[in-house]
């Protein structure tokens, strides 16, 4: 992020001119990218991601110059924002923040001192947190990338592979998966002394453009070895056992956890349940399917030789009856708009044509587009659906 005077710029003779008068705000580094920014009447207040970690800088503007006057380093676990409360009158901050176990918060500041926070309000807490807590790990991936995740557990969970844990990704269209709170996760899975994890693999934006693109089309395996070495990881580390590990992901977070079914070095190795929701599965004709064509950019086109990639992670297409897979549930929504329910469809006839009926679960929403539900209510009953599920297959109960 670049400052300069308006005037004197445009104003200026050649590029060098120009090029003087900068004021360089914000560099990407290796390990930080800029999320958002906001101004008050004298500062310029920056959110930056480091290591997955909000950081926050605040720039003063005074006598024509921009100084950097504080940088404030978040905690793991926690997402502060920042707004303007009248940002053509005063300095006055708005910061709203909240992660894992810390409900959405509303406190105001003032940016000349950020770190004085008067508390306004906050939603109520709608799971019991207390002995839960937040820590940031690195997986190491297949070709020696370290990935970011976020562990959220009992602080006395005990390393012997016992506890079910439930790993969460995306990877895809520069989307960074940032701490928040979620009751539902809090009660369904958090509150019963489980552990729920947050996988920062290639593909999402949680180190800028480079972490983006370095997933894109041929390199689409890095996100989904990414998600495997931090299964791993958290199999290695005793947190664990394949057998009390599940996986969950919606959309193109359904095409990896459906890569997590078909690739041979994920399925029943890594985990003992999938949930795959509105999921993208069949990479061959999702270019002719609704909203499909959009997502060339990101996937490549299969009408051409991109086919030759596209093919190895299309799960439809690499299915077999030899595989022993994980008990899986699919769920999508027949007036999904955006990825077609044929997708859906398709892989679980294909899991029951070759004799994987037993452990394959379909359920098919009438409402609710590409949300896969219309409601609050019918909300409610998809979340319950998918954790009762993996509490049965991870946990033990009635089928």
């Amino acid at each position: 992020m670049l400052a300069a005077p308006v005037a004197s710029f445009m104003g200026a003779a050649d590029d060098d001119a120009r090029a003087g008068l900068l004021t360089v705000l914000f560099e990407p580094t290796e390990t930080c990218s800029l999320e958002a920014s906001a101004e008050t009447k004298n500062y310029l207040v920056l959110s930056c991601l480091d290591n997955v970690v909000t950081q926050c800088r605040f720039w003063k503007y005074a006598d024509g110059a921009f100084t950097l006057e504080r940088e404030l380093k978040g905690e793991v676990g926690v997402s502060p924002s920042f707004s303007a409360v009248s940002a053509d009158d005063s300095d006055a901050i708005w910061v709203s923040s909240d992660g894992y176990t810390q409900p959405t918060t509303l406190a105001i500041a003032d940016a000349s001192s950020p770190e004085e926070t008067e508390a306004l309000k906050a939603l109520p807490a709608f799971f019991d947190a207390s002995g839960v807590q937040t820590q940031q790990c690195y997986a190491e991936s297949a070709d020696g990338t370290k990935v970011p995740y976020f562990l959220v557990a009992p602080a006395d969970m005990a390393l012997d592979g016992s506890t079910p844990t439930l790993l969460y990704g995306y990877g895809g269209f520069e989307i960074s998966l940032t701490p928040g709170y979620s009751g539902g996760i809090g009660a369904a899975w958090l509150e019963k002394g489980y552990a729920y994890v947050q996988a920062n693999i290639r593909g999402g934006g949680e180190y800028g453009p480079r972490w983006h693109q370095a997933a894109l089309k041929a390199n689409r395996n890095k996100a989904y070895e990414d998600f495997e070495a931090v299964a791993k990881d958290l199999i290695a580390r005793g947190v664990t056992s394949p057998a009390k590990l599940g996986c969950q992901g919606g959309s193109n977070g359904g095409l990896l956890t459906g890569n997590m079914l078909s690739r041979p070095t994920a399925g029943s190795e890594l985990f003992g349940a999938i949930v795959c929701q509105v999921p993208l599965l069949d990479m061959k004709r999702f270019n002719l399917l609704l909203a499909g064509a959009s997502w060339m950019g990101e996937y490549g086109d299969p009408d051409t030789d991109d086919w030759d990639f596209l093919q190895a992670y299309s799960p439809y297409h690499n299915l077999n009856a030899d595989a022993a897979y994980p008990p899986i549930l699919v769920t999508t929504s027949t007036r999904d708009d955006r990825v077609h329910p044929g997708h859906a469809r398709k892989l679980v006839s294909n899991l029951v044509d070759l004799g994987k009926s037993d452990s394959t679960y379909y359920y098919e929403n009438i409402e609710g587009g590409h949300g896969g539900a219309a409601n609050n209510k019918q909300r409610a009953f998809m979340s319950t659906l998918a954790y009762d599920f993996l509490e049965q297959r991870l946990v033990g109960g009635a089928d």
